[in-house]
């Protein structure tokens, strides 16, 4: 190698530099396929850390086994912050209790830093169900026990939790409806096969502004600035089903506190900027950054909440 380097003019010493500034180089690991949140915000975080350290930081896609193939990646890395892995809520919270012989221990395993990105849910109802809003709702299923039906990308899905949640809080009974993935349930939705959904924001948003789907109320405490007529269920009485989609950044175990803080203040001012905010809408997601304290109590917390409701409904992943 030392004569290669000779050969095309470069001193021993100019080639070991340059070797090691190959290795300082940083790896956001996205642990599912290009295209989705998980990879645009890992995107954005790419190029944002890397105008402010300096360093080559590049996406990798590792999608495989619901996303446990690039989430072992990442606990595994050396916890010198330039491994870090930008993943969905479910992964976090449901998927522990979900999963029989789940791999990882999230709090043992890795170092929360920061809550990146929240898209709300929706709870809508099709236009040819004739459930104008929640009250109605409420009102026929307490009338008819198990008569109305809601679909969901999933048995284990956070949409799906999402509907049992709301039965319990509800003191209602509706029926679920699995179905493999978001389109097919919310094509069934329009259709009229099936009247209700709990679904992401972004996916219903333009179903809901043709009238073909009618927006019942917003899973989160605030309304949403990507549709601020929307109200959420809390305003209309069915405070504790608060179901967000959410995106957060972790790191390996044994990651410092000092390198976890500043990470996460990096990460909070790439969020900041007034394009990215833009780029963010246009997914349907807004920025919701917490320090790395905040973002552990905020995972133990749900992951306690999705417990209680995966053992309590007797739900078991497909």
């Amino acid at each position: 190698m030392k004569n290669l380097f000779r050969k095309i003019g470069l001193s021993v010493t100019l080639a070991a530099s340059l070797s090691v500034a190959a290795q300082e180089r940083m790896t956001i690991v996205a642990p599912f396929p290009p295209g989705g949140p998980v990879d645009v915000l890992s995107r954005i975080l790419a190029e944002g850390l890397q105008k402010k350290t300096g360093l080559t930081v590049v996406v990798e896609n590792l999608p495989g086994a619901a996303g446990n193939l690039g989430i072992d990646k990442v606990k595994r890395a050396r916890p010198d912050g330039k491994t870090l892995l930008v993943v969905p809520a479910g992964n976090l919270t449901i998927n522990p209790t979900l999963m029989t012989n789940f791999p990882f221990n999230i709090e043992r395993d890795f170092v929360p830093v920061t809550m990146l990105a929240k898209a709300p849910n929706v709870l809508v109802a099709s236009a040819q169900a004739k459930v104008g809003s929640l009250r109605e709702l409420v009102v026929q299923a307490k009338a008819r026990p198990g008569a109305l039906s809601y679909a969901s990308p999933g048995i284990g899905s956070g949409l799906h939790l999402a509907g049992e949640l709301f039965k319990q809080q509800t003191d209602t009974d509706l029926l679920h409806v699995p179905y493999k993935g978001t389109g097919p349930a919310l094509n069934d939705v329009l259709g009229g096969t099936v009247p209700l959904m709990f679904s992401n924001l972004p996916a219903a948003l333009p179903h809901i502004k043709t009238g073909k789907l009618v927006a019942l109320g917003l899973t989160d405490t605030a309304r949403s600035p990507v549709a601020p007529d929307i109200p959420t269920l809390a305003e209309q009485g069915v405070s504790a089903v608060v179901v967000t989609s959410w995106y957060g950044l972790l790191a390996p175990a044994g990651t410092s506190v000092a390198l976890a803080e500043q990470l996460a203040k990096d990460a909070a001012d790439i969020l900041a900027q007034p394009a990215v905010r833009e780029q963010l809408r246009a997914q349907g997601l807004s920025d919701t950054t917490q320090k790395p304290a905040e973002f552990a109590a905020h995972i133990k917390a749900e992951t306690q909440t999705w417990a209680r409701i995966i053992k309590a409904r007797g739900i078991v992943a497909e």
